[in-house]
């Protein structure tokens, strides 16, 4: 029968078919023939249907024997719960005293018994005659089971063979409330009642076993068309005619193959190999050790240990060896090598290798260089990256001006600025002694051409041994042999150069080399001049900030005072402090903070404390004082819409009379002031927080007054001591309270103590910090009398004043104090309200203070020669040092200072 031509788009039949149709074997047929041969098959199928059969007939005989001993375990716990239970039911004890307990507890077992679905529940007395039963039949007669315990007031649980089949049964004791017994509970059940499990789990598992054979039979024919379908139904025919091809394709790859038995004989080598090892003709069959090549090479063929593409060198060729045991897959001992010729593949790995580093150096280059805005660390940086990935020595030379963050100035001394080598002890110059190259330098010359300058072999560079003939044999006999050195350049300023020296690598510097340190130096040099401009930048700020801060501390009685300011180190903020004598020997203490950094953030600083010291002229409550500096603020703001605005700011203003030893304060969002009592007691003064100033709105700051002992301490910070990036407030707050316990007495070792425990290792926001101990001063040191609202009184008031200032020893002062006293007491009496007070203080001047109820402001004016009246004032500031008036809640106060005579002080 003629063969059916195949049409254009018909598939081509399986290898199965074509081998069955060349075999004439009908196709389908090929297939069970194969199906027979794989007897393997087969038992595989018979062993799965055994393991589950086993499987089942195990899980069934568990099954039983699980829910047997379940169900013996539930009998004895229901029968005991349900006996105890009844036992301790109310009503118990009533009905076995009673005349007739059966008419009585019959019932209530039956209900109980159903409810419980127990088999019975029996009541009898202390002697086992039964007053309950199922059975009314067997009430009255001696109940069958161990009841001796019981009796004796413990519990039995017992298995027994009862008329009703295998049970348990539990007998418990009533007692009285005495402990006597007084009759006895038994409950039971039967194990059959309880199980059951096993005829409702025995199908599923019949189920699932049913599902494991039809799986495993399933599975086993899954293989066994698998194994067919990999072989394709070939005889030895066609496995011979498979090992044809394999052995044409073997000798015609370009990859050499070597079989080497256990013994180290060459079993098979195919064409490549003969061509790579340059093999003789017989080579196979003889020992590898006698094929003439070199030992190492033959020593590892020989050896059979596995490698990984290990190069070797045989004759000119650079050979890359693989090479496995042949025994790990079942086979014979022995091993399979592979050979590749990878001389030229290594040249080109070498190269790619070599550009892959330079591309990984100005990686680093670009992200671990200019992490800190300072000049000099990022100086270090470059030659820490540059050392010793490109050069083993690396020195950085910079202009004296940009270190210090000015404009670079070309021609004069430069400074090594960073240094650092493989080794150490080399003779180059140390980091910070100033530079001058002479002009034949290679480092003059870079500065001078602006390019880098490659100086391969130093030994015959005279230009370079100028410079210093001893220095620089000494530098030869260390092992420095090459350099190159590069000006560091950003845009059109020259900020210095960097050389890169070799000596632990025997190759000199090359132009390729010199394209990467260009490239190095020109990232570089960009962080260079920002940490330049940032140090000259931060500088001002700095300069700015502290010419705005007190420099000195005025002359007052009332504080011992010490304070410390530490600038950011990432930048100058706004923090700021202030100490300011006011009238009556008191003091203010005044600490704030200007959000933000840098130079706007000084300059609104300096405008804030200058304001102030203006509004604090004006002896103002500090809540008054908070509210006009907010609205300077807000005009701030205004006047300059284009600059960032000032919102943010805040402050803390405190004043302390030394006299009634009162401190009064008010905040705007500044944190609140640590009060330490002489006692060691340390807390933090409840003062409303208000808004910062600037945010606009009605002001809302409220003043807080309270009694300090003397010897206290009042501490004033801004927020960079108690609070970092890694710490938040509260945090910082609870270290402040526990560094000013432990702090001791004095303000000066108390600021200190407590900058150790709080200052952060990484400053970033200014720090401001005032530990000021009160003083108190003494009775003898205040005299104060209360003048009636008369005219004459004034010359009383006169005589007392004189009468204490010589007390005091101040005789001298006695004249001109009854002339201030007179004006003063006589204008308050004339245009005031009553009381009016006088006060003598003796502080580091004499203070006088007429106090009275009225809120009407005197004013100097210069009296006409003509004019009666009208010079008063104008007395009392020409024989006062200094003169004034503030307000209280009750009216004003009327003040003159005079100097004390210097033996007095």
């Amino acid at each position: 029968m003629a063969r059916r031509p195949r049409g254009p788009h018909e598939p081509r039949p399986s290898v199965t078919a074509r081998r069955a149709r060349e075999r004439r074997i009908p196709y389908g047929v090929a297939p069970r023939r194969a199906l027979g041969r794989r007897s393997l098959a087969t038992q595989v199928f018979v062993l799965q249907v055994a393991v589950v059969l086993l499987l089942v007939v195990a899980a069934v005989v568990a099954l039983v024997l699980q829910v047997r001993h379940d169900g013996t375990e539930e009998a004895r716990n229901r029968s005991l719960a349900v006996a105890e239970s009844f036992a301790n039911s109310p009503g118990m004890l009533e009905a076995l005293a009673s005349p007739d307990p059966t008419t009585i507890l019959q019932p209530r077992a039956e209900a109980a018994r159903k409810a419980a679905d127990m088999d019975f529940i029996v009541v009898m007395n202390p002697e086992g005659i039964r007053y309950t039963h199922p059975k009314p039949d067997r009430i009255g007669k001696k109940f069958v089971g161990t009841i001796a315990p019981a009796q004796e007031g413990g519990t039995v649980v017992e298995d027994i063979d009862g008329t009703i089949g295998r049970l348990v049964q539990a007998v418990v004791p009533v007692k009285s409330p005495y402990g006597q017994v007084v009759g006895l509970v038994s409950a039971g059940i039967t194990t059959e009642s309880v199980g059951g499990t096993v005829d409702r789990q025995l199908p599923l598992v019949l189920v699932t076993a049913g599902a494991a054979l039809i799986l495993a039979t399933g599975g086993t024919a899954l293989v066994s068309r698998r194994l067919m379908r990999q072989t394709h139904g070939l005889g030895p025919r066609e496995m011979t005619r498979m090992y044809e091809h394999h052995d044409a394709v073997l000798h015609a790859v370009r990859e050499g193959v070597l079989i080497v038995d256990g013994d180290g004989r060459l079993m098979l080598a195919n064409d490549e190999a003969h061509r790579l090892l340059d093999l003789p003709q017989n080579a196979e069959g003889r020992y590898v050790a006698a094929l003439g090549l070199d030992a190492g090479t033959a020593d590892l063929l020989a050896s059979g240990r596995v490698v990984t593409d290990e190069v070797r060198l045989v004759g000119d060729k650079l050979l890359a060896i693989n090479q496995r045991p042949t025994q790990l897959a079942g086979g014979p001992s022995g091993s399979v090598a592979t050979l590749r010729d990878s001389t030229e593949l290594r040249a080109l790995s070498g190269r790619a290798d070599e550009a892959r580093e330079r591309l990984d150096i100005l990686y680093a280059a670009g992200v671990g260089i200019g992490t800190d805005l300072d000049v000099t660390r990022t100086a270090e940086e470059l030659a820490d990256l540059a050392m010793p990935r490109f050069a083993d020595f690396v020195t950085v030379d910079l202009f004296d001006s940009v270190v210090k963050g000015e404009e670079p100035e070309p021609g004069s001394a430069l400074r090594r600025t960073a240094s650092t080598g493989v080794r150490k002890g080399a003779p180059l110059y140390a980091v910070g002694e100033p530079l001058k190259f002479v002009d034949s330098a290679p480092q003059a010359r870079s500065l001078a051409e602006g390019r880098a300058v490659l100086e391969s072999r130093l030994d015959v560079s005279p230009g370079w041994r100028a410079q210093d003939l001893e220095r620089t044999e000494q530098v030869m006999e260390f092992g420095i042999h090459s350099l190159i050195t590069v000006p560091v350049r950003a845009g059109t300023l020259l900020l210095g150069v960097v050389s890169f020296w070799r000596s632990e690598r025997p190759e000199p510097f090359d132009s390729d080399e010199v394209a990467l340190a260009e490239e190095l130096v020109a990232r570089a040099a960009v962080t260079i001049d920002n940490a330049r401009r940032y140090t000259r930048e931060h500088k001002m700020a700095e300069t700015l900030q502290r010419s705005l801060l007190p420099r000195t501390l005025p002359a007052q009685s009332a504080l011992d005072i010490a304070y410390r300011y530490l600038p950011a180190q990432a930048g100058v903020g706004g923090d700021w402090f202030d100490v300011l004598p006011l009238s009556g020997a008191r003091v203010a203490l005044v600490v704030g903070d200007v959000v933000g950094h840098g130079l706007l953030a000084a300059a609104t600083m300096g405008r804030l404390r200058t304001a102030v010291h203006n509004f604090s002229a004006l002896d103002l409550a500090p809540e008054e004082l908070l509210g006009l500096l907010d609205e300077l603020v807000n005009r701030i703001d205004q006047e300059d819409e284009s600059a960032a605005p000032v919102t943010g700011a805040t402050c803390l203003y405190a004043i302390y009379d030394p006299v009634s030893r009162r401190c009064t304060m008010a905040r705007a969002g500044h944190p609140p002031p640590a009060i330490v009592h002489p006692d060691g007691r340390v807390e933090f003064a409840d003062v409303p927080p208000g808004l910062p100033l600037g945010l606009g709105g009605l002001p809302s700051f409220e003043t807080v007054e309270l009694e300090l002992p003397e010897g206290s301490r009042l501490v004033l910070y801004t927020d960079g001591l108690v609070e970092s990036r890694d710490r938040d407030i509260d945090s910082g707050l609870d270290l402040l309270r526990e560094a000013l316990a432990d702090a001791p007495d004095e303000p000066e070792p108390t600021c200190r103590a407590v900058l150790k425990s709080l200052l952060p290792a990484r400053q970033n926001d200014d720090i401001a910090l005032i530990v000021a101990r009160t003083r108190a001063l003494g009775p003898d040191r205040v005299a104060e009398w209360e003048v009636p609202m008369d005219p004459a009184e004034v010359a009383r008031v006169r005589a007392a004043v004189a009468r204490r200032l010589a007390d005091w020893g101040l005789e001298d002062l006695s004249f001109t104090t009854e002339l201030i006293l007179s004006e003063l007491v006589t204008n308050a009496i004339r245009y005031g309200g009553a009381p009016v007070r006088v006060r003598l203080l003796r502080d580091r001047s004499l203070i006088c203070e007429v106090s009275d109820a009225s809120s009407t402001s005197p004013h100097l004016r210069y009296a006409a020669m003509t004019d009666e009246g009208g010079r008063g004032l104008f007395l009392v500031a020409q024989l006062s040092e200094r003169w004034g008036t503030r307000y209280s809640s009750v009216g004003k106060v009327i003040w003159a200072e005079q100097p004390l005579p210097a033996d007095r002080c």
